[in-house]
């Protein structure tokens, strides 16, 4: 089958591999579309980042160079022996993130940490066997190109929930990106009655405009802190960094009120240099989340088919899997007009 595999930074090839044999609790999925996520770009441009180079992954038994892509979703062409509540034809999504699953959710989603298209071959695929425990079906009303947006939606709606915003609660959103823009779509849907995305793309902010934001700053033109506190003179409630890079990071920090919560969903790919001093007299809270707990990723589902969610308008682009280098992981590195860009393996809806 076909497939796009990491071999090394900026060495992502689309080569003919085998698909291992399907184990009893697994399925096997035929990919319909699968999205390029900001931690697959972070691979291509400067990993390996999370991808296991020379070593077994602990979880899944796979060893690099690997097949990536984690964003996706599928039919089902088969189960394995021991799975009962699915059946060839299911329409389904697929959590990534690998656990032990023998704590509660809320700890267990950082027990064991491993992503299937990161740590092990994922989506990026004609097919893919996974574990039955990280299927979920998808909403009758959803489809499957919708499904690609599921994984990254539950990231945002895990870590608006984890940042506590409320009814009318103010937002800074630093980075315009995909889970940037979702964060809006997420905090606007959590109650979120300003919302100020800051980037340095004019493109990226209009976007985040379109898509919910009440304030849109352009970070290069303005200073971001005096930008925002005009706006919200003692802080914002809550802000969330999804940049991933150290001025960002501190910005954070200085738009947000005493006591109030900052919120990393950023990878940084580099180490930063930062005082913690800068917290001393405000005692902002420093938080972090990357995934997503299984009942998020199920509400998260919900919402979407129910309409609280629509993380659509962040599509940007719809490509094949051949052309995924070129209009793809190059295209996300030099145009930062692009979003979300999704890769058509099917195509099913």
């Amino acid at each position: 089958m076909k497939a796009a595999v990491w071999h090394n930074v900026k060495d992502i090839r689309v080569e003919e591999v085998e698909l291992r044999a399907l184990r009893e609790e697994e399925v096997k999925v035929k990919v319909a579309w699968a999205g390029i996520c900001g931690s697959d770009l972070h691979e291509y441009e400067e990993g390996p980042v999370f991808v296991p180079v020379d070593v077994k992954a602990e979880l899944t038994g796979e060893v690099a160079p690997l097949t990536m892509g984690h964003e996706f979703a599928g039919i089902i062409e088969e189960v394995g022996s021991k799975v009962t509540d699915l059946k060839a034809g299911d329409r389904v999504v697929i959590n990534p993130t690998l656990t032990y699953r023998n704590k509660h959710e809320d700890v267990d989603r950082y027990d064991g940490f491993n992503f299937i298209g990161l740590h092990g071959n994922g989506g990026f695929a004609e097919y893919v066997n996974v574990p039955v425990t990280n299927v979920h079906r998808l909403a009758d009303n959803l489809t499957l190109k919708d499904g690609a947006l599921v994984e990254p939606m539950a990231v945002a709606v895990q870590a608006v929930k984890d940042a506590g915003v409320t009814l009318g609660d103010s937002v800074a959103v630093f980075g315009a990106g995909p889970i940037g823009l979702l964060t809006v779509i997420a905090a606007k849907a959590s109650g979120a009655s300003k919302v100020i995305v800051l980037d340095l793309s004019d493109d990226r902010l209009e976007k985040a405009k379109e898509l919910g934001a009440t304030h849109a700053i352009n970070s290069g033109k303005e200073n971001p802190v005096q930008a925002v506190r005009s706006i919200v003179a003692g802080g914002v409630d809550v802000s969330f960094e999804v940049a991933g890079v150290a001025p960002t990071f501190k910005q954070a920090i200085d738009v947000t009120k005493p006591r109030g919560n900052m919120m990393i969903v950023s990878i940084f790919a580099r180490p930063i240099e930062w005082n913690p001093m800068q917290l001393t007299n405000t005692g902002v809270n420093v938080l972090s989340s990357i995934v997503y707990t299984p009942s998020i990723f199920q509400r998260t589902i919900d919402a979407m088919s129910s309409g609280q969610l629509n993380p659509q308008g962040i599509i940007t682009s719809q490509i094949e899997l051949d052309d995924i280098v070129d209009k793809g992981f190059k295209t996300l590195t030099n145009d930062k007009s692009q979003s979300k860009i999704l890769v058509a393996i099917s195509g099913e809806n």
